[in-house]
């Protein structure tokens, strides 16, 4: 019998990946989500569902019963939770509050990995493991903080097999142009497939972060619900600082055009950490997981993603 798969938020940017990941695993996946996506992998079973709807949610793992759940059905925008941050707690906690009493009752042994985020961690300029204090200064890195200690709880209370990630910054084609890397190489392929000089509107360009390929992003999710040493809590992230400057500056290398770089006060975050990367030892040691993918490979790709659309 194929063992089952069910992935809540699965029309989302990383969900068509990492229901692609499963699927050549040789998995049954269910995916759900408000609507449907067209990068869906043909093999995967779309239910729609509304994670803020209990009796939906009941009823889709009721019908499919997996092994795994993946709780990937978020807001994740840190400056959205900004302006939407009662949407955000609701989506964030009581959506993943749905699937834990659902799977409770339903499949009390299913094993349910929820996505966090290096949004929840404590400022710092060093490497961040997995003891480092959490204490997030945004609505969506608060949101994933209370969604994880649910996550606790319930492991302790009923003994259900709860998994929680701390994602760093991951990107992929596909990815929204609302997030920092296909923002710009969409600006820059734009020029290179008419053939002018411009300018590019960036953000803040000084600061460091820690950047990782999608589908190493996937395939360590994927690791942690398959294994039987797995620990409740890991980061996953390339484990290197990378100034977003010299991705910039590798992006406009890609093109023939003279292109000027304009800073947007407005994209500059007040307070922003000037270097947030993690340190992976702990999933390395564990599970044998490390990246696979060269983040400038990943840009290029995504660049060349643009660039064919506007040609």
């Amino acid at each position: 019998m194929t063992d089952v798969v069910l992935i809540f938020g699965v029309s989302g940017f990383v969900g068509g990946y990492l229901a692609e990941e499963f699927c050549n695993f040789g998995y049954k996946v269910y995916g759900c989500d408000i609507s449907e996506s067209s990068d869906i992998a043909d093999q995967v079973t779309f239910i729609p569902c509304d994670i803020l709807d209990q009796v939906q949610v009941r009823k889709v793992i009721s019908e499919t019963k997996p092994m795994y759940i993946v709780d990937l059905a978020a807001i994740s925008s840190v400056s959205y939770s900004w302006k939407e941050p009662a949407k955000t707690m609701a989506v964030n906690v009581e959506g993943t509050l749905n699937i834990f009493e659902s799977a409770k009752e339903i499949i009390p042994n299913a094993k349910i990995l929820v996505i966090g985020s290096s949004e929840e961690y404590q400022r710092s300029d060093d490497p961040i493991n997995e003891e480092f204090s959490l204490d997030s200064c945004s609505p969506y890195g608060l949101s994933k903080i209370t969604q994880e200690r649910f996550a606790k709880l319930y492991r302790e209370q009923y003994g259900m097999k709860i998994y929680c990630v701390r994602a760093f910054n991951h990107t992929g084609v596909g990815q929204s142009d609302r997030f920092v890397i296909p923002s710009w190489c969409r600006q820059v392929a734009l020029l290179s497939a008419k053939k002018e000089n411009g300018n590019i509107i960036v953000g803040n360009i000084d600061i460091y972060r820690d950047f990782s390929d999608v589908r190493d992003v996937v395939r360590a999710y994927r690791m942690i619900l398959e294994s039987e040493k797995s620990k409740t809590i890991y980061n996953v992230g390339s484990g290197k600082a990378t100034k977003l400057k010299d991705i910039l500056d590798y992006i406009v290398s890609l093109s023939s055009c003279k292109i000027s770089i304009e800073i947007d006060p407005s994209l500059v975050r007040n307070g922003e950490n000037a270097k947030i990367y993690c340190c992976n030892e702990l999933i390395r040691k564990d599970l044998g997981w490390y990246p696979q993918y060269d983040i400038s490979d990943t840009v290029k790709d995504i660049y060349e993603y643009y660039y064919n659309m506007f040609t």
